[in-house]
C-alpha cells in the first residue's frame, strides 16, 4: 500500500487525525515516534530552516530537496505544504509530479497571490476563485496516482470574510479538491458554520500557538466535525525554546552538564534517530570482516 493509499484509508475512519509539523528529518522521526498517524511538513517552519521568512521565497527545487528526506525518513503518510503551487498551472503540474515522485501522500494549495505570506499574517492578496479552481483541477487531473490527496486551502476569511471563503471552497470542491482547509478562523462560530456547510467534505484545520484560529483541544475539533488537525509550528517553537535555554547556559557556565537531563542522549539522536546503528551494521555485513 502506498502512503497516499494509507492516508485515504485513515481518512475513511471515524476519527480525528492529528499531525504535528516537521521541518527536518529529526523532527519528522520524533513526530512518528510520538505516535502521530501522520506527519505534516510545515512550509513556514521548513523555510525558516533554510533561513527564509514565510513569504514564498523558497523555490520548488529547494522544497523538494528538503521534503524528500522527510518522506524517506518516516513510515507514516506525509501531508505537505505546496504553498500557492510555485507559479502558474504549469508549475502546479510539475510540483505535483515532484511531490508524488518522492512519496508525498497529500498536499495543500492556497489561493494567495504573490507575494504569498504566512496564513497568520494580515494584508494577504488572493487570486480569483476561478484561477485557483484551475490550479486544483490541474493538480487533480494530472496527478500520477489518483490516491494522492489534493487539499484546497482557503485564505479568504481574513481578506473578504467567511461568506466569500465558503463560495470559494464550493468552487474548489467542484474542481476536484479532496479536502478543504480554511485558514485563520476568527471565531468558534465561524468554525461551526463551516463544519455545518461542508459536513460531507473532509475538513482540515490549523492549530498554531499564538495564531488567529481559536486554539481548541483535539476532542472539541472532532466534535465540530474536522477530520485532520495540523500543528505546524509546535515542534520548531519547542525546539527553539530549548536550544535557546541550553545555549544560554553553555555560554554563561562554560559547560552543558547542568542541562544534560533536558537533552536527548547523543546515541539516541545520531545512532537511533539518524540511523547510525543501521549504517554500522551494514558496513560490518558487507565489509568482508568477520
Amino acid at each position: 500500500m502506498s502512503q497516499a493509499q494509507s492516508l485515504r484509508s485513515l481518512l475513511a475512519q471515524d476519527r480525528l487525525l492529528m499531525a504535528a509539523g516537521a521541518y527536518d528529518v529529526i523532527s519528522a522521526r520524533l513526530i512518528e515516534e510520538a505516535g502521530f498517524p501522520l506527519v505534516y511538513y510545515s512550509g513556514g517552519a521548513s523555510a525558516g530552516a533554510l533561513g527564509y521568512p514565510d513569504f514564498g521565497l523558497r523555490t520548488l527545487t529547494e522544497m523538494v530537496m528538503q521534503l524528500e528526506g522527510v518522506c524517506r525518513a518516516v513510515s507514516v503518510p506525509v501531508i505537505a505544504d505546496a504553498e500557492s503551487g510555485f507559479g502558474s498551472v504549469l508549475n502546479v503540474v510539475r510540483m505535483v509530479q515532484e511531490y508524488e515522485r518522492i512519496g508525498v501522500a497529500g498536499l495543500h494549495l492556497e489561493d494567495q497571490d504573490l507575494s504569498r505570506r504566512s496564513g497568520s499574517l494580515g494584508d494577504k492578496v488572493l487570486v480569483s476563485a476561478h484561477e485557483h479552481a484551475a490550479k486544483i483541477r490541474a493538480a487533480t487531473e494530472t496527478r500520477q496516482h489518483p490516491e494522492t490527496v489534493v487539499i484546497a486551502r482557503i485564505d479568504a476569511i481574513a481578506v473578504h470574510g467567511v461568506d466569500d471563503a465558503i463560495t470559494r471552497a464550493e468552487a474548489y470542491a467542484e474542481a476536484g479538491a479532496d479536502m478543504l482547509f480554511f485558514e485563520a478562523f476568527e471565531s468558534i462560530k465561524q468554525m461551526e458554520k463551516i463544519c455545518r456547510r461542508f459536513s460531507q467534505v473532509p475538513l482540515m484545520v490549523n492549530m498554531v500557538e499564538g495564531g488567529k484560529t481559536p486554539y481548541l483541544p483535539a476532542q472539541d475539533l472532532l466534535d465540530l466535525g474536522f477530520r485532520v488537525v495540523i500543528y505546524p509550528a509546535t515542534a520548531i517553537l519547542a525546539g527553539a525554546f530549548q536550544m535557546k535555554k541550553v545555549l544560554k547556559a553553555l555560554r554563561e557556565t562554560g559547560t552543558t552538564q547542568g542541562s544534560w537531563h533536558e537533552m536527548l542522549p547523543y546515541n539516541e539522536v545520531f545512532n537511533e534517530l539518524l540511523g547510525g546503528d543501521q549504517a554500522l551494521a551494514f558496513i560490518e555485513q558487507y565489509s568482508g570482516k568477520k
